[in-house]
């Protein structure tokens, strides 16, 4: 009974974890078949549907900088007239909601004599739970890399997390996440 009343609390504290809003939330998937080894080189060949519309340039800047360190890191350099690989991106943001609530709980319990003796009683509770909502930005950013010789797809990486208000906050986490995005990528950065 004990292990129950303990694990409930738990349980909750974990999902909290998993869907707060500020954890990215990366996915990816790749083609099997597909030796990425021999991709020495990659063609940026833009953004999907002008999404990069919605960025500001320095923020623009900030995701192919951070984009270009990964490839590099991973043997790749840019060539933009024979490339062994072809990326697209695409981004797009959301307005989203957190709801958080909040119970307190007010009772009494108490010892008294009575008609039966000493014994413990119960009085009236009462619990008051609070709401609380607040607005956010959700950023979605996906990588899709292309074998330029075949214009199949052999890579594609998806991240979603919240947009830093602040643009220094944005100039120290789009290169976390874009390493944490590449994590999924099968060649591993060389040391």
């Amino acid at each position: 009974m004990m292990n129950k009343i303990l694990q409930r609390p738990l349980l909750m504290l974990m999902m909290l974890g998993i869907f707060m809003p500020g954890a990215a939330q990366v996915k990816s998937d790749y083609d099997k078949t597909v030796d990425f080894s021999k991709f020495k080189s990659y063609k940026l060949e833009g953004w999907e549907r002008n999404s990069d519309q919605i960025l500001t340039p320095f923020d623009k800047e900030r995701i192919e900088t951070a984009l270009r360190h990964e490839l590099q890191v991973r043997g790749m350099a840019e060539d933009p007239t024979a490339p062994d690989a072809a990326i697209t991106l695409f981004i797009v943001v959301s307005k989203k909601t957190s709801t958080t609530a909040y119970t307190t709980y007010a009772g009494s319990m108490g010892y008294g004599y009575g008609r039966w003796g000493w014994g413990m009683g119960a009085g009236m509770g009462s619990s008051t739970t609070s709401f609380s909502e607040d607005d956010y930005l959700e950023g979605t950013f996906v990588v899709s890399m292309h074998d330029a010789s075949t214009k199949d797809l052999a890579w594609q990486g998806v991240i979603s997390s919240v947009v830093k208000e602040k643009p220094e906050k944005r100039e120290k986490s789009i290169p976390k996440k874009m390493k944490k995005l590449f994590k999924s990528y099968p060649i591993k950065p060389m040391k």
